[in-house]
């Protein structure tokens, strides 16, 4: 590359590692079919991006954000958060705080049965 052109972007870019990384990836803008903004005048990828970085004819924000964007691997999407639902009293009017919270249980066999009633009838040969 030519000294003189990266002379040129340092006022544009300051820091010499971000204008590197932003010159490749015109370049390889370029490389993919996009649209050149200044004359090639026989020079390669690299370099005419360096230049139009240097013509500021390609803003270097834009090129920093679409590095940015094509470097992520998933993009964070903005969901509005989940509102808090207050807490129902428990039920007969008792305090949160007692301990005598009293549970139904259920045995393994009431649970087979109750689960056997939800389950879908099967079709037999009759209903055709």
């Amino acid at each position: 590359m030519a000294r003189v052109t990266v002379e040129d972007c340092v006022d544009k870019v300051e820091n010499r590692f971000e204008l590197v990384l932003l010159a490749g990836h015109r370049a390889k803008m370029i490389a993919g079919g996009q649209p050149l903004t200044v004359d090639r005048d026989n020079d390669k990828n690299p370099v005419v991006a360096l230049r139009e970085i240097a013509e500021e004819t390609v803003s270097p924000e834009d090129l920093k954000e679409d590095l940015i964007h094509s470097l992520q691997k998933y993009v964070e999407v903005d969901e509005p958060e989940a509102e808090l639902v207050p807490m129902l009293p428990p039920a007969g009017g008792a305090s949160a705080d007692t301990p005598d919270v009293q549970f139904d249980r259920m045995t393994e066999e009431d649970l087979l049965r109750g689960l056997e009633g939800l389950a879908p009838p099967t079709s037999s040969d009759d209903d055709e």
